[in-house]
């Protein structure tokens, strides 16, 4: 039995896991701390210095500081200023297991920064911190429950101050220096010219772009290099010597030798590789293109964790969810730990994040695939040729094609073909007729069926890129016809109040249609996802819809 189903995802639950007071004095001035867990650090009195892996920071009263795991750090006092601070270590339980329910786990902002995160002066966290240490044996239960409330507002309290600094629109010197990296990787490019962008030494500048990505420039600039390489290989976009000056290198050669040294194999040997296993889909849809060729993506990134599946087509617990509206550096370490080998985007939806190729390119190469400009058939050929699945697609393909000719014959006898149809889509803000795109290409590409005239002159124009037109309610009268198909979105309420004015209206009860009681109200869940699955599956409903064929 064919179904849709629908994941959500989970946020991370919280621990915390200890607590500590740590006096650095003239007999015990330095303290080293252990940082297996995120570590949040509060300084309660005193003055000092934080090393932290590479780089050098001054303690001052006030000051909080959120601590990567797995650093190497520890605290030196001020001796004749000397040193409390208070250091709350912190686990989460990730609900990267997916249930029964369809429940995907979404990453913690808090646990997977790869930078240090400093708050300059936040005397509240200094002071929960200090009462959580005061309480952490809690005598009774109700002292149990204040310490969880005050450990979450501590949470809550560094959340809003790191998604603010999200939101900022002043990049630093250093990360407009990486941004120029990112763009004109295939130029010639220096440390010391880096260094002179984000205005300071060449060696502090080395120290700082590892605290910032976690690789020396060099590295960082052979990744993006390489993997841009990949990229061209998988398209088979020329020979290795003009990809080699495509990305910046001398000749072939050199190209080789540093693709071996980040790789392990030849360019040549990568082409020749096995297919790939983790892949990171960036937007929904593309998801359900690559479950189909027979891979689950390791990682999905989007605005909703909703997937369209199959009988024997289901995802699996290696599959994660991450919301597209996380920060960028989330984003990245996510693909990082994921081992990611292949990101597949269209540049449409990264631009809505703030984000390009260029930005992550250094974690994985990335298969552009546009969203609006290509239909779903070429989404799919597109990326089976980059998964090397191309074979799985064109005979998935073919089959679809041979249940299109069937439909379009059973369309045929019920004498359907020559009376015309309207897509009309009620959102709460807005009137739609749609095109050649979701519902619109199965009505009107796979059964055949006509839509009104202008409609048709679009999709005539613009195929598969006419996704809809907007309307006005005094303008419905132009898109007229036989039949009037009719999706509602809910409002972010659930509610479908807003779609009473339109079907109570003299501009719709004046619709012949509407006269005729040639109405069809179709479910937005089943009838709007674009994609080979969610396409097959609404290709089977339209002909029980107008034929009565099971």
């Amino acid at each position: 039995m064919n179904k849709t189903e629908w994941a959500e995802s989970t946020f991370p639950i919280y621990t915390a896991d200890r607590i500590q007071s740590l006096y650095c004095t003239s007999t015990m001035p330095i303290h080293r701390l252990d940082v297996n867990l995120t570590v949040l650090m509060a300084v309660s009195s005193g003055k000092g210095t934080l090393h932290l892996n590479d780089g050098l920071y001054e303690l001052a009263e006030g000051m909080a500081i959120l601590i990567p795991v797995k650093s190497n750090a520890f605290i030196q006092t001020d001796l004749m200023h000397p040193l409390h601070i208070y250091t709350l270590s912190i686990s989460t339980q990730e609900q990267t297991r997916l249930s029964t329910t369809g429940t995907m786990g979404r990453t913690s902002v808090l646990t997977s920064e790869s930078s240090m995160q400093l708050f300059p002066y936040e005397p509240v966290i200094v002071a929960q911190l200090e009462e959580l240490y005061i309480h952490r044996l809690p005598g009774n239960e109700s002292r149990h429950l204040r310490n969880q409330i005050l450990f979450h507002q501590v949470l809550l309290n560094m959340l809003e101050h790191m998604e603010a600094g999200y939101g900022a629109s002043d990049q630093p010197s250093m990360e407009r220096s990486i941004t120029y990296m990112e763009k004109n990787f295939n130029k010639k490019i220096t440390t010391e010219g880096l260094s002179e962008m984000a205005g300071v030494s060449r060696s502090h500048y080395s120290i700082l772009f590892k605290q910032l990505t976690g690789f020396s420039p060099n590295e960082y600039l052979s990744r993006l290099r390489v993997h841009r390489a990949k990229e061209l290989l998988i398209k088979g976009a020329g020979s290795l010597r003009e990809i080699a000056l495509k990305v910046g290198y001398k000749d072939e050669f050199y190209l080789s030798r540093r693709f071996k040294q980040q790789t392990g194999e030849s360019p040549s040997g990568y082409t020749r590789r096995r297919p790939f296993q983790h892949v990171a889909v960036w937007h929904t849809p593309y998801a359900s293109h690559v479950m189909l060729l027979g891979l689950v993506p390791s990682l999905i990134i989007s605005e909703s964790s909703e997937y369209a599946s199959t009988e024997g087509l289901h995802a699996t617990q290696s599959m994660r969810f991450i919301h597209s509206d996380s920060s960028p550096e989330q984003v990245k370490l996510a693909l990082l730990d994921a081992d990611i080998e292949l990101v597949i985007a269209a540049n449409q939806h990264l631009a809505l994040n703030g984000l390009g190729a260029e930005s992550l390119r250094f974690v994985a190469p990335i298969a552009e695939i546009p969203w609006m400009e290509l239909g779903w058939k070429e989404h799919l050929r597109l990326i089976a040729q980059a998964i090397q699945r191309s074979e799985k697609a064109e005979r998935w393909l073919a089959e679809f094609d041979r249940e299109e000719q069937h439909a379009r014959a059973l369309i045929q006898k019920s004498g359907l073909e020559n009376e015309t149809l309207t897509i009309l889509v009620i959102k709460p803000d807005m009137l739609q007729i749609y095109g050649a795109r979701n519902v619109g290409y199965v009505m009107y590409q796979s059964l055949g069926l006509r839509p009104s005239e202008r409609i048709a002159q679009e999709i005539q124009r613009l195929g598969d890129q006419f996704h809809s037109v907007t309307i006005q309610l005094s303008e419905l009268v132009h898109y007229e016809s036989d039949w009037m198909i009719v999706i509602v979105f809910p409002d972010e309420k659930g509610s479908s109040a807003h779609s009473e004015r339109i079907l109570e209206s003299d501009h719709w009860n004046g619709l012949a249609a509407v006269q005729h009681n040639r109405i069809i109200h179709l479910n937005q869940d089943e009838w709007v996802p674009y994609n080979p699955i969610s396409i097959r599956l609404q290709l089977e409903r339209a002909l029980r819809l107008w034929t009565g064929v099971q």
